[in-house]
């Protein structure tokens, strides 16, 4: 089920088997996988239904972790520049993908490598060639993302308008407690 598919899910003894997207299902337990349904809390139901249905809105269902992972931005810019530029190189990657040190480009990589994103391939010569590319669940995704990366480029200069004009009409240096005293958002550790 994608994102734009998700429909609150009825309660449990009513579902039927058009409700029921068609993932494959969870093994029951090892690390970084689903729970037993013994040791599924209240939450998890979210995620961890008889179907072993995913939902990335779940806040203990795996495909939330996974998420998060992808959604980092030294990997999504590693992913479009895969997919613009094709395979490449570590120094090509760093120079392609402004400002990421060596480090982060060296956990981002292994992090794609690890989900079966992307390939390591090392070419036997002296020096070893080693080249990253795209595996076809990466190119699929770099494909998902590279539209993301057009649009942000072309609403950048509208958003920082929209930001300045904020941050001008929410001047801080005034006490404005009395206009949001009930707004969660100023006010997250406050209980209703």
């Amino acid at each position: 089920m994608t994102i734009q598919e998700r429909t609150p899910t009825p309660a449990r003894p009513g579902r039927t088997q058009e409700s029921t997207p068609a993932h494959p299902p969870l093994p029951a337990h090892g690390k970084g996988q689903a729970h037993s349904k013994g040791q599924v809390g209240q939450n998890d139901e979210q995620c961890q239904s008889e179907e072993q249905e995913l939902d990335v809105f779940g806040r203990f269902c795996p495909s939330r972790g996974m998420f998060a992972e992808l959604a980092d931005k030294w990997s999504l810019l590693i992913l479009m520049s895969l997919g613009k530029l094709g395979e490449q190189r570590f120094s090509e990657l760093q120079r392609a993908v402004g400002g990421v040190s060596r480090k982060m480009l060296t956990q981002s990589l292994r992090t794609l490598e690890r989900h079966g994103l992307i390939s390591r391939t090392v070419h036997p010569q002296t020096p070893p060639r080693v080249v990253y590319g795209l595996l076809p669940r990466g190119r699929e995704l770099a494909d998902l993302v590279a539209p993301l990366g057009r649009w942000t480029e072309l609403n950048t200069p509208a958003m920082l308008v929209a930001c300045e004009e904020f941050d001008t009409s929410h001047d801080t240096s005034h006490d404005d407690a009395h206009d949001d005293a009930d707004d969660p958002a100023r006010h997250p550790h406050r209980t209703a």
